[in-house]
């Protein structure tokens, strides 16, 4: 590979992060892991509590839960690939948060996501109309090693 890619991830239970290390690994890529100021329990995440810190925060969409920054340089990457998992068919807030802390002006942008459930086409749909400005491609649901295998051969 010859260009030089960044993968950027926020994992709130593993399961992405399991993706985002095979990824990284596969691309020979640098791994950059999305730390929230404060960490999400298992009660935060608890979906079917309406008044649950994760289910507050993508009610509102202007949520943007404050992350640990560090001096990430994203001048030496051309392409950013972003995974999260799918909270309530989009992506969490907290990674609109990354969005606009770091510049992504030049870089291309794909998603790749973990979901129980879900398809990434929304968060997909949702980011690009939120950020048209970032030089989006094509993303993937990255349940399986099958699926990451996929999209790194993709972007290879």
């Amino acid at each position: 590979m010859s260009k030089k890619v960044l993968v950027v991830y926020f994992s709130a239970s593993g399961v992405t992060k399991q993706a985002a290390e095979d990824l990284a690994v596969k691309l020979k890529a640098d791994i950059h892991k999305i730390e929230p100021e404060t960490p999400y329990t298992k009660d935060d995440l608890n979906w079917m509590n309406k008044k649950s810190r994760s289910s507050v925060e993508m009610s509102n969409p202007d949520s943007r839960p404050a992350i640990i920054k560090t001096q990430l340089d994203l001048q030496e990457y051309e392409e950013i690939l972003i995974g999260f998992p799918v909270w309530w068919y989009i992506a969490p807030t907290i990674i609109n948060t990354f969005i606009e802390t770091y510049d992504l002006t030049g870089k291309t942008v794909r998603l790749f996501a973990t979901s129980g459930g879900s398809g990434i086409e929304n968060c997909e749909k949702n980011l690009k109309e939120q950020y048209p400005d970032i030089n989006w491609k094509l993303g993937k649901l990255c349940n399986s090693s099958q699926a990451v295998k996929a999209f790194a051969d993709s972007i290879q």
